[in-house]
């Protein structure tokens, strides 16, 4: 699926997605003094309040000297998982989560920001695991509630989005992204009374803002209502032009019409607001791949997967470059890739199958084939950066 993913505190539109979570106290920490004479507790404090204050390389350096007397200190791995997370050094927190996690099995905070980790790569299938375990333990916590029905709406788990989500209505019906996964959810589930209820508090509580109408256009691009998404996204524009992530998905709207050299101009315009974000060159890739320019549709995907290197329909339309240009062992390799972060995209086993075949692979291919065929294409989610991304 061509999915996307914190903070929007430029649409201030608030989702509780923080990434400091504090496990334990300083006072869990081991109390041997170290070779210079330094109390571990002390140090670990000192980390904690680096935190606090966002100096990451002094918590670093603190939690790794706490490390070095102590090296089972959940808490300094923990926390060095935080450190990372906000660097945005993903494979290092995960490494440091993990080591943390197997000394403190019982610490759900750990394993929310495992999830955390996985959804900010836009890896949602493996953000599931973790978030569900938070959410067995602690049923009535709003954030890994949010987080979990978030993945199963990106996933195509439109029904239970639904039922992770409604039971959150009391405390979230006033936060307009809350609104939109739910209705668009319920929309896709048959739940017509959630939809209908969803939709109609959208409406009352935008209050004509920008960001209403980029969540009221985006509540009609999911529906293929792409004159009315783009109206409603042209009046956020007219609002505010540099409201992250209105132009990209204006530049979604016009792809979707086809019009290809208006699609192109707007995910510019996002570029040169959110140069950061991979989907914008993702979607431009797709661009110039309709408008049959290999070039740039190449260095668009190389310029998305620099950025997220995991983002599967970039490795796809690389593939599909390579496959147009007989490059098959290329196409093949881009396919693997695809594979390896996405093993339930159809698309990918069925290029890795043509790739195969193309290179005289018979047997592989049909086995790649079989999966293709035994895997139904699911309907495609559209891409929601809004939601996922962190605005810095």
């Amino acid at each position: 699926m061509r999915v996307s993913s914190t903070r929007i505190t430029s649409i201030g539109c608030v989702l509780l997605l923080t990434a400091c979570f504090s496990v334990r106290s300083a006072a869990q920490t081991s109390s041997k003094s170290s070779a210079a004479g330094g109390d571990p507790a002390e140090i670990f404090a000192r980390g904690q309040e680096a935190l606090k204050q966002n100096h990451l390389e002094q918590a670093e350096r603190d939690f790794r000297e706490v490390l070095q007397v102590d090296p089972k200190a959940g808490p300094a791995y923990a926390n060095l998982g935080v450190v990372y997370m906000r660097r945005r050094q993903w494979g290092k927190a995960l490494r440091e989560l993990e080591k943390a996690k197997e000394l403190m099995p019982g610490v759900a905070g750990i394993r929310l920001n495992i999830g955390l980790v996985y959804y900010r790569q836009n890896e949602f299938l493996k953000a599931i695991p973790p978030l569900e375990s938070v959410v067995r333990d602690s049923p009535g916590a709003v954030q890994p509630r949010e987080l979990l029905g978030q993945c199963y709406f990106f996933t195509e788990r439109w029904a239970d989005a639904v039922t992770m989500l409604e039971p959150l209505w009391a405390q979230e019906s006033d936060k307009l992204p809350y609104l939109y996964v739910l209705s668009n959810a319920a929309y896709r589930a048959g739940r017509k009374e959630v939809d209908e209820r969803a939709a109609a508090q959208l409406l009352k509580i935008g209050n004509n803002s920008p960001e209403y109408h980029l969540f009221a256009g985006k509540y009609h691009l999911n529906r293929e209502e792409y004159d009315m998404a783009i109206g409603e996204f042209e009046e956020a524009a007219k609002g505010n032009p540099k409201l992250p992530f209105v132009h990209f998905n204006l530049g979604l709207a016009y792809l979707k019409k086809q019009d290809y050299a208006r699609a192109r101009e707007e995910f510019q315009k996002d570029i040169a607001i959110e140069p950061d974000e991979p989907l914008n060159y993702d979607e431009l890739g797709e661009v110039y791949w309709q408008m049959q320019d290999d070039a740039n549709a190449e260095k668009s995907y190389r310029e998305a997967l620099r950025r997220e290197p995991g983002l599967v329909s970039s490795h796809l339309g690389l593939a599909r470059i390579y496959q147009r240009q007989q490059k098959y062992a290329e196409a093949l390799a881009q396919a693997d890739q695809a594979i390896k972060f996405d093993p339930e995209r159809t698309e990918a086993h069925y290029m890795r199958g043509q790739a195969l075949l193309r290179l005289g692979r018979k047997e592989e291919a049909k086995k790649e084939l079989a999966a293709a065929a035994g895997n139904p294409k699911k309907e495609n989610a559209v891409p929601s950066p809004e939601l996922t991304r962190e605005t810095q």
